[in-house]
């Protein structure tokens, strides 16, 4: 198991430049920005609420010299595959769960490592069906249940480069449609003290801040997994030769900028 050099830290804006991740065998679908003039103005404004609490946790942190990463793994080595904080952060009340790790393979270039976002089964809107777990059959009962809502990159100043999904097996998860993990992301909400507060409420800003580009990805998800489940005529939940299924690059200032000058053009 490798030891990883700690997040260095640094009070500045982050470098822009997105973390690259390879093709991989079955290909990964490229996502790019929204079209924000079309979102309209009240989720223009809901996503700048959420980018200036991202800015605001930020800032936060930066005043004590942390970010994001450093904050959370504090003075703790820190070990390829290792989950930090260890026994990952789940919410009692709202079942939102995050880990953050990193490992090789086609997230690790250009990547420090990466957060893990999931919604526990109590937590998921009754409406949500699932369609396999573990075993390959979806879970008996529904508690038993945890979706994967998506990965975020982050570089080596603790800066979030790139939204990532991924297949079944790769976090183990319990596989919903898209539609139903979509409408997951309203309840990730991590309403902590610890391990650290501003923290929590950086990654609940995050996905947030981020809702349109992980939808399409969520939606990418599926399409590039049926794809290869068509191609090879069978189910691929557990296909190790698929791993990741789309990726989107993401600045978090650019992306505050855009939804300004949109609500701007929406007068």
């Amino acid at each position: 198991m490798a030891a990883r050099k700690p997040p260095q830290k640094s009070r500045g804006r982050a470098p822009r430049k997105p973390a690259q991740k390879s093709a991989g065998k079955s290909g990964i679908a490229q996502i790019g920005p929204p079209d924000f003039a079309a979102l309209g103005a009240d989720r223009l404004e809901a996503l700048l609420d959420a980018g200036e609490e991202v800015v605001r946790c930020r800032r936060v942190l930066a005043r004590s010299g942390e970010n994001p990463i450093s904050e959370l793994l504090g003075a703790r080595d820190f070990y390829e595959w290792d989950h930090q904080p260890p026994g990952d952060v789940c919410d009692p009340e709202t079942l939102a769960q995050y880990f953050y790790h990193a490992h090789p393979g086609p997230t690790a270039d250009g990547e420090h490592g990466h957060f893990h976002t999931f919604l526990r089964g109590p937590g998921m809107p009754e409406s949500c069906r699932p369609l396999a777990g573990p075993d390959g059959a979806p879970p008996a009962d529904r508690k038993d249940a945890v979706a994967h809502l998506v990965a975020i990159g982050m570089d080596e100043f603790g800066a979030p480069v790139s939204l990532f999904t991924v297949n079944r097996w790769v976090t183990d998860e319990t596989w919903f449609a898209a539609p139903d993990t979509i409408a997951m992301l309203d309840r990730f909400v991590v309403d902590l003290a610890r391990p650290s507060w501003p923290v929590n409420r950086w990654i609940t800003a995050m996905i947030d801040l981020f809702r349109p580009q992980i939808e399409a990805l969520i939606e990418a998800r599926d399409r590039v997994v049926d794809e290869h489940a068509r191609r090879l005529g069978r189910a691929v939940y557990d296909d190790r030769s698929l791993e990741v299924t789309a990726l989107c690059p993401i600045d978090v200032d650019a992306q505050i900028d855009a939804i300004g000058e949109a609500l701007g053009a929406a007068g």
